[in-house]
């Protein structure tokens, strides 16, 4: 019997232990042919099961991310996107489990949606390339429908115009699809506007498009009847998605099948009588006419990858404090914080927390470190100090006690405590400045939410005055500048606003012993020509007393002398105290003086030459400046002499950002810049990096979890409507907060964020994710428009486009040639394209091309670019072809610009364009169709409302008139659905200012501003901060502008050639011109 019990325990022990769970976020359900069974993705990877419900069975056994598994006609393969490249691929393998084949190879994202009636092809959207006759804007957030051999070979385009979530009937001569007009989160909930989804149908023979859904909302995922006779799909027509049935000969004969409430049904499918689909993570079946059935799923499975990992930690750092006594640096790196040696030979790391710590600070006496932390769903305020007397540095600690410092139940954070160490100023719930006494902890409000206002955590900056009686802040009180005030900590005196502008005047710090402060403006430095453009900054200065000013005034000669006569005093002195007393006195802050008149006068510019500034500091005299400055590259650091003005580079550093900080001696200068931290001798022009050497564990799970309360929470805080749109926010964490322990990576989760945030129906929101991959696939273009309808070998080039790489007076490339070999090796008709061009843009490469009968060969070397760089000349292509059709329909009468984005370099461009070339012509179509936004409406408001009111002239010409750099003829405009943002602002005030006729489609209320926030794990979130309204008091969100005509581009007719939109433009613009 023992011996038994003993082979018993010694085979359970040789068996691997798999934990059995039940799934809450199943996503991706595709069914079977069969109608048996379903297959899903959970936790990055696709599993099989049952569709009456039970174990389920997994498929996929890799670290990329695994999803959307589509069923081929018998049931024997399924094909699914996976990223193990870089980039999601298609790949297939047998439905039971086994080795995965790759059957794509382009670095765009793909999706596979469907096998082609005869299972021979999958079918599946991707930007590669429109075709060569296809109108609309290049984007790539409009993809092409392509097939590839479920054997792998040649990639062929089923049609150019966005398809999506695509389904075949059984002959293979009609398509269902859902539309993608443009950007916009696809997970959001409760949306209606011209951008909402609409399902069409495509006969295969001839080419046409048929859109048969007519709801204003979203209608989407569309799947065949048995029959074929009528269509399952998704709606939100009742208010969230649920399934409705259309008849396709009559698609306003539709009924609702299901009634969920809370959440969207989402993915469906169907196979044999049976439905399927996904409801808040979960499966659902059902059939016609019946209720549907949750498919109760078990998983027994084990992690691919450990949840926790060990990570060096030698870089990376955000924030850098150095002690009092100069001889330790605290930091952060990855949210924790560390403290090490100023030589970087002992690191000690101090926080252990999934939740990262931020804004660090050494107490006055160095005894203690002040940072906060975003714990249990809210920022508090912490303490952390050394345990044991006998071990003086925290790098070299062994016990570290932290307590907190203010925790309740508000966000408490950005702590600074005063030179005395007697006050500690903070923020309070994001828009309140306080300041608390640490002895009694009794408070006072400096400033409220009815002065301040919030778009990121962080976003307020103060200093502390030496004294600790005042403290120095940059003031937003709009979006558009900022002043520089005074604060007093007591609250006895109001704010003194010492910098009142209208430019942007920010950074402000005490220097000189609190005599001047220094502070950052770009009053007198190169602006964009757009005002929100970027812009460059000085370095001003201005002086609290009268002395400190006239001491700055004097001559080099002067200022020597005083500091000769005050070194002598200073020697005297020396000779006739006590040392004790004169350390003592050393320690003693005088209260600072303020001599108020004329202080607005006592400003001085400090640097020589406007720049982008990064940091500043004086030394220790206060008679030299050194700065980060950055004129074209990175930023370097600069030093000013004050006294001569003599300015020079000291050291080059080509950095993308840095900080600049003293020891509290003033001796030695520390940069953080890049993530690493140095010492830098700026006189000696040297620079010595600090070695810090540490490692930490990274816990993925209960990162995820912090993640996904940091974003609830700071949502709750910062939303820019309080009834959340009618939302319940606070049920909206209890829905989805037991779905992260669900979760296996990163994409994963910026699924179920944009989920949560979805539910908010706004737009600027949702989680984005994209892993980064060492040496992954990036496809290359040879800059051609190739034929997909050429079956042999090679790739046969429809067109050269104009400034690619096939594009030089050397070569003698034209239409109808064919590339039969690039770098020696066949172009196969059985082949990706993409595989031949995988990671050579910028390399040479060979290519061997003949004429269109495969004969005439030539061998030319060029260099591919990006796919990126390819987009570029597509776009300049795109308007390039609209300018002629302008030119040419309207005999030269109208001019014709595009406006791709909201920034400095398109407002120079139609600058240049509308007074340079177009200032001749009658009038202009304005095109801001696809514009994505950025901050230009003003501008473009100012610029198209210019009146003529002077004409300057001589007896025989007009030679001008005023107003000078604003267009004062008429302007057409088009809109179309994928406007967005600024775009949309755009649009709402050409509208309101009646500043011409627009046509097209409506514009989505996208009106806006972005609160974009990065994420531990790379990943990035955001939502609304802040939105507009308009000239009639409404908001702009969710509330679309609707042009004077509406039109929209059909498919199967821009796809061919023609833009009705602009065509119809230039007729209407004429009509006017004829009719004035």
């Amino acid at each position: 019997m023992k011996n038994k019990l003993f082979a018993v325990l010694f085979l359970l022990s040789s068996v691997p232990l798999f934990a059995q769970v039940t799934p809450e976020w199943m996503r991706y359900p595709s069914i079977s042919p069969d109608g048996n069974t379903i297959a899903f993705t959970y936790k990055g990877d696709i599993y099989s099961v049952p569709a009456n419900g039970g174990e389920a069975t997994r498929l996929t056994f890799h670290t990329g991310q695994d999803y959307m598994p589509v069923w081929s006609p018998d049931g024997k393969t399924i094909a699914f996107a996976s990223e193990r490249y870089g980039n999601f691929d298609i790949y297939k393998m047998d439905a039971k489990g086994g080795a995965a084949t790759r059957l794509t190879f382009h670095s765009a994202d793909e999706e596979p949606y469907t096998f082609s009636s005869d299972g021979k092809e999958v079918y599946f959207k991707a930007h590669r390339q429109d075709l060569a006759t296809h109108r609309q804007y290049p984007t790539s957030r409009q993809a092409e429908l392509y097939a590839v051999p479920v054997t792998g070979g040649r990639v062929d385009q089923v049609f150019t115009v966005p398809a999506e979530y695509v389904q075949v009937n059984k002959a293979g001569n009609t398509l269902l699809y859902h539309d993608n007009k443009g950007y916009e989160d696809q997970w959001r909930k409760h949306h209606q506007s011209a951008i909402a989804r609409d399902i069409w149908s495509y006969d295969v023979k001839s080419g046409k498009h048929t859109k048969l859904t007519e709801f204003y909302g979203e209608d989407r995922n569309p799947v065949f009847s048995p029959d074929e006779k009528w269509m399952y799909y998704l709606s939100e027509e009742s208010g969230t998605f649920n399934v409705w049935k259309a008849e396709l000969s009559d698609p306003s004969n539709k009924t609702q099948l299901t009634d969920f409430d809370l959440h969207p049904v989402r993915f469906l499918s169907e196979e044999n009588g049976t439905l399927a689909f996904g409801y808040h993570g979960e499966l659902f079946t059902m059939k016609d006419g019946s209720e549907p059935t949750k498919v109760k799923v078990t998983i027994r499975t084990q992690d691919v990858a450990n949840s926790d990992e060990v990570v060096s930690v030698n870089g990376g750092v955000s924030e850098m404090a150095v002690s009092p006594d100069g001889k330790e640096i605290a930091f952060i790196s990855r949210g924790e914080v560390f403290v090490t040696s100023v030589d970087g030979s002992l690191t000690k790391r101090i926080t252990e927390t999934a939740e990262p710590e931020r804004f660090l600070s050494f107490t006055p006496d160095g005894k203690a470190l002040i940072y906060a932390g975003e714990r249990d769903a809210k920022w508090s305020i912490y303490k952390a100090e050394i345990v044991r007397d006998e071990e003086p540095f925290f790098y070299a600690s062994t016990l570290i006690k932290e307590t907190p410092v203010i925790e309740n139940k508000m966000d408490n954070y950005l702590p600074k405590v005063s030179p005395d160490g007697k006050k500690l100023a903070f923020v309070e719930d994001r828009r309140t400045l306080k300041v608390m006494d640490l002895e009694s902890k009794k408070s006072v409000t400096l400033l409220t939410p009815n002065e301040l206002f919030h778009m990121s955590d962080g976003d307020k900056n103060f200093v502390w005055s030496p004294d600790s009686k005042w403290l120095l802040m940059d003031y937003g009180k709009l979006l558009n500048n900022s002043d520089i005030i005074l604060l007093d900590v007591s609250g006895k005196e109001p704010m003194k606003t010492l910098v009142p502008s209208g430019y942007y005047d920010y950074n402000p710090k005490w220097v000189n012993g609190g005599k001047q402060m220094i502070w950052f403006s770009n009053r007198d430095g190169l602006k964009s020509y757009a005002t929100s453009g970027s812009f460059q900054s000085d370095v001003y200065s201005m002086f609290f007393t009268k002395d400190a000013w006239d001491k700055f005034n004097m001559s080099e000669e002067d200022y020597k002398l005083m500091k000769e006569l005050e070194k002598a005093a200073e020697e005297k002195k020396k000779d006739a105290e006590d040392e004790k007393d004169k350390e003592k006195e050393e320690k003693k802050s005088e209260d600072l003086t303020f001599d108020w008149d004329g202080m607005s006068d006592r400003v001085a510019k400090l640097t020589i030459h406007s720049s982008r500034l990064g940091d500043a500091v004086l030394n220790k005299d206060a008679d030299k400046l050194y700065y980060l400055s950055r004129f074209e590259e990175g930023y370097d650091l600069w030093m000013t002499d004050l006294r001569t003005k003599d300015t020079k580079k000291a050291i080059s550093l080509g950095a993308r950002s840095g900080s600049l900080m003293w020891d509290d001696k003033m001796e030695n200068l520390y940069l953080l810049s890049g993530g690493r931290i140095s010492k830098v001798d700026p006189d000696g022009g040297s620079q010595k990096p600090v070695k810090i050497s540490s490692e930490m564990t990274v816990d993925s799970d209960a990162e995820r979890a912090y993640m996904f309360d940091h974003v609830w929470l700071r949502t709750s805080k910062i939303f820019y409507e309080p009834t959340f749109h009618g939302i319940d926010w606070t049920l909206m964490r209890k829905e989805y907060q037991p779905k992260v322990a669900h979760i296996g990576n990163g994409y994963e989760f910026a699924e179920l964020l944009s989920e949560m945030l979805g539910e908010l129906n706004v737009s600027h929101a949702g989680g984005r994710f994209n892993a980064s991959m060492p040496n992954g696939d990036a496809t290359a273009s040879l800059g051609v428009f190739m034929d997909y309808d050429h079956k042999g070998d090679g790739i046969k080039i429809v067109e050269v486009i104009d400034g690619g790489p096939l594009d030089k007076a050397a070569f003698d490339i034209k239409p109808g040639m064919i590339i039969q070999k690039i770098d020696g090796q066949v172009v196969s008709a059985n082949e990706d394209v993409a595989v031949y061009l995988n990671r050579k843009a910028g390399k040479y490469t060979l290519l061997e091309i003949t004429d269109s009968k495969g004969k005439n060969a030539q061998q030319i070397t060029m260099k591919p670019i990006t796919m990126g760089e390819e987009n570029g000349l597509l776009y300049d292509r795109f308007v390039k072809i609209n300018e002629a059709e302008v030119a040419e329909k309207s005999k030269g009468r109208l001019g014709y610009v595009h406006i791709p984005g909201m920034s400095d370099g398109p407002y120079r461009d139609i600058y240049e364009d509308m007074l340079g070339k177009y200032y001749d012509k009658e009038a202009i179509v304005v095109d801001t169709r696809f514009n994505g936004g950025g901050d230009l409406v003003a501008d473009l408001a100012m610029f198209f409302t210019g009146e003529r009111f002077l004409t300057y002239a001589t007896e025989d010409k007009v030679v001008g008139g005023e107003p000078t750099s604003r267009w004062t003829k008429p302007v057409i405009g088009l809109f179309n659905e994928s406007m967005y943002s600024d775009g949309h602002c755009y649009a709402s005030g050409y509208t309101d200012l009646d500043l011409g006729t627009s046509i097209g489609m409506p514009v989505p209320g996208t009106c806006s501003f972005a609160g974009w926030e990065g994420l531990p794990n790379g990943g990035v979130w955001g939502v609304v901060p802040v939105s507009a309204k308009n000239k009639a008091g409404e908001w702009l969100e969710n509330n679309e502008t609707k042009p004077d005509i509406i039109l929209k581009n059909m498919p199967g007719v821009i796809d061919f050639g023609t833009d009705q939109q602009l065509d119809r433009a230039i007729k209407e613009m004429l009509k006017e011109l004829d009719e004035r």
